[in-house]
């Protein structure tokens, strides 16, 4: 799984929890993660694994599964609303910059909605 190789690569070990999409989901992508040193590994759709193989608990599958949610969740909110879609920008600073400009708009909006009144 190439994410959870960029995070060894960039920290020098494997998070203790991880949560990836379904179509990663297969007993070999499971196996490495486990050999890596990752002791809760869920995937959204079990596709023939057990909840009890992947992670120590049904309430820790829940627990990484909803996180994950969270973060789609998220992404998709950037994206209607935000106007994160393809950036015609060009380079990699453009690039970031107009990720930041959508991510600093979802941010005020969202403490403007959470301020106490």
């Amino acid at each position: 799984m190439p994410l959870l190789e960029r995070h060894i690569a960039f920290y020098g070990e494997a998070p203790r929890q991880a949560a990836a999409d379904g179509g990663y989901a297969s007993r070999e992508n499971l196996r490495q993660a486990k050999a890596w040193g990752v002791r809760d590994m869920a995937f959204h759709k079990k596709s023939g694994l057990r909840i009890e193989d992947m992670v120590r608990s049904r309430w820790v599958y829940r627990k990484l599964r909803n996180f994950r949610a969270g973060i789609e969740a998220g992404i998709s909110c950037l994206k209607r609303t935000y106007g994160l879609a393809r950036c015609t920008w060009r380079g990699l600073d453009h690039f970031k910059t107009y990720v930041w400009s959508s991510v600093v708009a979802y941010n005020l909006a969202l403490f403007a909605r959470l301020r106490p009144t």
